[in-house]
């Protein structure tokens, strides 16, 4: 943890003109400290590779102190806490964004280390099938225990939250302005819960304007905290793309749902997968298996007389398994005479029971 007067000159750079993340993390390698930089000779900062002159004028420690006080105190009434990017509780994937903020503010449950994290963000206009879709994706993905995170707005990304919600899984808002508020207002009603069941990040202070550079700065939060992004519904233009784009320059997995070529919504999902900067996305499993995601725990196999706990369908798929070393998934479902989607499930549900193991390649055995 920093300490109080180390975060103040955080603060402090935080709020100069022409410093950005990249350019403060810079100079905090060289000289060590947000103090010591203070302490130390202008002209000796401007000699850091990539920093020079232009960007340490309007470094005014007075004003810029004055700033930071009054937002620190503002902090501690209102029990925010405030994650430095060197700091151990400082989220992991963040940290390997060169770009990711200094100081990242947080309020909530949040709880990251060790969990499997995907965002999921989409178009505002979003249709009945891209709301059915985030439901079904997320309520499949339920047994991994994954940590949801979107941007609360309108569209996907509250679907996306509300659904992880109704799961009893981690949900993250990222928002792109202050604690001071709720945008768009309508969403405040989900507040408590999801700060109940997870939490939010902001990197904006109290007193700042809500506008729409900050909604593409935040994009980048969204897209680092995660080890994929899922989008799905995006038109030709907007936020969703930007997220995926950054998520690819972070080398972190996009996910596309890819809709029916006729419908708006669907364009920019078309164009991600068109484009091979998206894998496809049509059902659980494909995040699943593409990201190697396995159970949180190990289960031991259930024992001949617990089969009472499978019901029919699971049974029918442990029957066939039985003859076979290993399958395929779509040839358990071929056989079966189960939809693709519906073995998926099953087998996430039979391998949480302890029946079945998975296995590389989309093959399944019994445990």
């Amino acid at each position: 943890m920093i300490s109080e007067t180390e975060l103040k000159y955080l603060l402090a750079l935080q709020r100069t003109p022409n410093l950005g993340d990249i350019s403060i993390k810079k100079i905090l390698s060289r000289v060590g400290s947000a103090k010591a930089i203070y302490l130390e000779k202008k002209s000796t900062l401007a000699k850091i590779e990539g920093i020079g002159t232009f960007r340490l004028e309007q470094l005014n420690w007075r004003d810029q102190l004055l700033e930071a006080e009054k937002e620190l105190n503002f902090i501690q009434k209102n029990n925010i806490n405030c994650l430095y990017f060197q700091d151990v509780h400082y989220p992991d994937k963040l940290k390997h964004c060169i770009d990711g903020p200094v100081l990242l503010f947080s309020k909530g449950n949040i709880d990251l280390k060790g969990k499997k994290i995907i965002s999921v963000v989409g178009t505002r206009q979003a249709t009945v099938y891209g709301k059915v879709f985030c439901e079904t994706l997320i309520d499949e993905l339920a047994p991994l225990n994954p940590v949801i995170v979107s941007g609360l707005a309108y569209g996907i990304d509250i679907y996306a939250h509300k659904a992880a919600l109704k799961n009893n899984l981690q949900t993250v808002a990222c928002l792109a302005h202050s604690f001071t508020q709720i945008y768009p207002k309508e969403h405040k009603k989900y507040a408590k819960s999801i700060e109940a069941n997870g939490g939010f990040f902001t990197e904006s202070w109290s007193a700042d304007a809500i506008e729409r550079n900050n909604f593409l700065k935040r994009n980048r939060i969204i897209a680092g905290l995660s080890e994929a992004t899922v989008v799905i519904e995006s038109g030709a233009r907007g936020g969703s793309l930007n997220t995926a784009e950054i998520a690819l320059s972070y080398n972190r997995e996009v996910f596309a749902v890819p809709g029916r070529v006729t419908d708006s919504q669907s364009r920019g999902c078309i164009n991600l997968i068109k484009n091979h900067k998206a894998h496809t996305l049509t059902e659980a499993v494909d995040i699943i298996y593409e990201l190697n995601w396995k159970l949180e725990t190990e289960k031991k196999p259930v024992q001949t007389q617990l089969f009472v706990d499978l019901d029919d369908d699971e049974k029918k798929i442990y029957d066939f398994l039985k003859d076979r070393e290993k399958e395929l998934l779509d040839i358990i479902a071929i056989e079966c005479g189960f939809p693709v989607f519906r073995v998926a499930t099953l087998l996430v549900t039979m391998e949480l029971k302890g029946v079945i193991r998975s296995l590389p390649g989309k093959q399944f055995q019994l445990a």
